[in-house]
């Protein structure tokens, strides 16, 4: 698969895995690409829990459930009707999950170009997620991120050390298909925003 195709072609998986597992290979050379992702410093914070465990995917997904009715009860109107609708997490359809973490210690005390901008190493965790995921895309594997938990719950089911941060919870499988309209734009949560409006020129408008 082209690069750009992998790009647009991508989406949020919540209701297509098929619970297959994935070939041990195709992850091998998923998470090198994940692995291969730029950093700060050449710092690479970035570590994979690789979870195939059915009762730990079973408690992290009720705690999901717990959450997800938090922040449906702030909702009304409309907005709670659209997002009742909406699948929030495939963690036990999908046979594996990945949780990345970022570890602000790695290659420090004095790690390059992050004297200014404390979340440098942050952003590198996202620069290996997004790297995953686009692999992912381009080996016919689905990807989804589930948001909906607390750190620190997350931290102690999984044994993360102090000082270590559980940045995502990604669901990945096999998939029957990929969507061509993102889930939230299809449900009518939100819909894209046009490229012209978020491209300025020398400095903010107004």
């Amino acid at each position: 698969m082209e690069l750009y195709d992998a790009i647009h072609r991508r989406r949020d998986v919540r209701a297509q895995f098929t619970g297959d597992p994935v070939p041990e290979e195709t992850l091998r050379r998923v998470l090198a690409a994940a692995h291969a992702a730029p950093s700060v410093g050449y710092s690479q914070p970035w570590d994979f829990i690789l979870v195939r465990d059915a009762d730990t995917r079973r408690r992290f997904h009720q705690h999901v459930q717990a959450e997800r009715d938090t922040f449906a009860a702030t909702l009304d109107g409309p907005a709670a009707e659209r997002f009742a609708r909406i699948k929030i997490d495939g963690v036990l359809e999908s046979t594996l999950s990945i949780v990345v973490t970022y570890d602000a210690a790695r290659g420090g005390p004095a790690v390059l170009g992050r004297h200014a901008i404390a979340d440098a190493g942050l952003y590198s965790v996202c620069l290996a997620i997004q790297n995953l995921w686009l692999a992912a895309t381009a080996e016919g594997l689905g990807v989804g991120w589930v948001s909906f938990y607390r750190e620190p719950f997350l931290a102690e089911l999984l044994g993360v050390p102090d000082g270590i941060r559980p940045v995502a919870w990604l669901c990945v499988g096999p998939v029957t298909h990929l969507e061509a309209v993102p889930d939230l734009a299809r449900h009518g949560w939100r819909h894209a925003r046009p490229l012209a409006e978020a491209v300025h020129h020398d400095r903010w408008p107004g």
